[in-house]
């Protein structure tokens, strides 16, 4: 990370000071707390970002009237594993070559450049986490990790978990995570059958409609932990500022929840998102991908399950809009212990999540493309005496801006290397667009980037030596008014946000635009290499 990039504070004099934000190490300047909140799979079905109008956000919506709102940020990756690698390295999937699902701990660019857990905790934070952070993994980056990634409660029939018992085939077929949504209950028919709840992944423990689920049991060790070093706070074991990692599992399938928030969405009155018949016509990603790729494969399922595509995507946005409101009332949770502690006014609290989800457009029901709804993800950053509280940022920043932020809001040195093989962080601080939202000064590129992998569905998949090529992937480029796309074959997508906001028009093919591609097109060669934007 070049000098011009972050610029560590040489005192945090902006944040207030606390007792338990005094620093492990003499002669020190006080630094803030952080609280870094990440969900799984959620989009812009959030109230301040207007995806749904049915959303029912309202613990993320009054957060955002004390933070500041970036309405375009974007993930480096719409898959898991590379995204979450991406973002808490600080290091971008085609910089490290971490590009699809290998851990990111076998990655040697990665393995040598330390996490932001790693960072955080040999400048005397205590880095404390607890449930989905990382997709792979390891406790030991952290002081703390009592809880790892789980996906349940899931249902269990005959020893081998299963979809709900309300999915229909042959989307139930997908099996007890991606084909599985419906509310958590008791009813007598599992009673007197073979079905019954489990409390997780890789166990038969049972579950009973009522006790806690892993998320809210994640939120309850949140809530805990910052009493206990609210209490301990002149203890020596505590004495130092903290940085909590909480990740939450919902939105991500299986979308149970329980039975009061599917009650809040009556299935009669849920509306589906925006949709244009025939919207894929004029896109390329069949071109690349098979009918088996996931989230085409999924979309056509839920048609054939349902009798119609919007009878069945009806029942995915229910559950989408429940998981998302139960998953809000978890993060409302950590914010009242926040808000209610000695640390509100000397704590960075951020709420993101890892990318979005695509629900019905473009004949598409998956995370895994470039479109909007798999790639914009909420982002909201509250820095005390730093940021503009209520405001809202429109330019396009990306999730590999969040560990540059934290360095510069915390005053960690910038050299985030373990050592030469190793990569300085590839993102740029938000700090300006914190104190400036309309009119900050920001370093950073005028659109944001995000890699597709070419190969899980592909009509032709990658050889081996293309494989962890990033040249040859699929990429997406994302400005204030547009979004442009180019895949592997030089195929190209272009949209305009001012007029199109739902994506609809490729308008890639029209002259009028070919100063607007040649732009897009320069910027991605600087980037990430000639051979990826090269013409079609």
């Amino acid at each position: 990370m070049n000098a011009s990039r972050v610029a560590p504070l040489l005192v945090v004099s902006l944040f207030a000071s606390s007792a338990a934000g005094e620093s492990r190490f003499p002669n020190e300047p006080i630094r803030p707390n952080v609280v870094l909140i990440v969900c799984d799979d959620l989009n812009d079905w959030v109230g301040i970002l207007g995806g749904h109008p049915q959303a029912h956000t309202p613990h993320i919506d009054a957060f955002a009237e004390t933070a500041v709102s970036f309405e375009n940020a974007m993930c480096s990756t719409p898959v898991c594993a590379p995204s979450r690698a991406s973002f808490l390295t600080g290091i971008e999937p085609h910089t490290s070559g971490n590009l699809f699902w290998s851990p990111w701990f076998e990655n040697e660019v990665l393995a040598n450049s330390k996490t932001m857990m790693q960072h955080f905790r040999d400048n005397g934070y205590r880095v404390v986490g607890a449930g989905k952070l990382m997709h792979h993994q390891r406790k030991d980056e952290w002081d703390e990790m009592p809880m790892l990634a789980d996906y349940g409660p899931l249902v269990v029939e005959d020893g081998q978990t299963v979809a709900h018992p309300d999915v229909a085939e042959p989307f139930a077929s997908i099996g007890a995570i991606d084909g599985s949504f419906g509310p958590i209950d008791d009813r007598a028919e599992w009673v007197l059958g073979r079905k019954r709840w489990a409390a997780g992944v890789g166990t038969r423990v049972p579950f009973t409609p009522g006790e806690a689920t892993p998320d809210e049991r994640v939120a309850s060790w949140a809530v805990r932990r910052l009493e206990r070093f609210a209490a301990a706070s002149d203890s020596q074991h505590e004495t130092g500022p903290f940085f909590i990692g909480i990740g939450f599992i919902r939105p991500h399938t299986p979308m149970h929840a329980p039975s009061e928030y599917f009650e809040r969405f009556p299935l009669d009155d849920v509306a589906l998102p925006p949709m244009l018949e025939n919207d894929a016509a004029d896109t390329h990603y069949a071109d690349h991908f098979t009918p088996e790729v996931k989230g085409r494969r999924y979309r056509r399922l839920i048609a054939q399950s349902y009798g119609s595509s919007e009878e069945g995507l009806r029942r995915f946005a229910q559950a989408y809009l429940a998981s998302t409101a139960f998953v809000d009332d978890q993060i409302g949770r950590v914010l009242d212990a926040i808000d209610g502690s000695p640390f509100a006014d000397n704590t960075v609290v951020i709420i993101t999540s890892d990318h979005g989800f695509g629900i019905g457009p473009k004949s598409f029901l998956f995370k895994n493309a470039l479109w909007e709804e798999s790639v914009r993800v909420p982002l909201l950053v509250r820095a005390p005496g730093v940021s503009s509280a209520g405001a809202r940022v429109h330019q396009p920043v990306s999730l590999i801006d969040l560990y540059p932020t934290l360095v510069d809001l915390c005053g960690l040195p910038s050299d985030t290397r373990k050592n030469d093989r190793g990569h300085p962080l590839d993102g740029f601080s938000l700090r300006p667009l914190l104190e400036d939202p309309s009119a900050g000064k920001w370093s950073g590129p005028e659109a944001a980037l995000t890699m597709l992998h070419a190969d899980e569905g592909a009509h032709q998949p990658l050889t081996e030596a293309d494989y962890n090529d990033p040249t040859r992937q699929h990429w997406s480029l994302r400005g204030v008014r547009w979004r442009y796309i180019r895949y592997n074959d030089g195929a190209e997508e272009l949209y305009d946000h001012d007029t199109d906001p739902d994506e609809w028009h490729n308008v890639a093919t029209d002259a009028q635009h070919r100063a607007t591609l040649s732009r897009f097109r320069a910027i991605l060669a600087e980037r990430v290499g000639v051979d990826a934007a090269r013409e079609p």
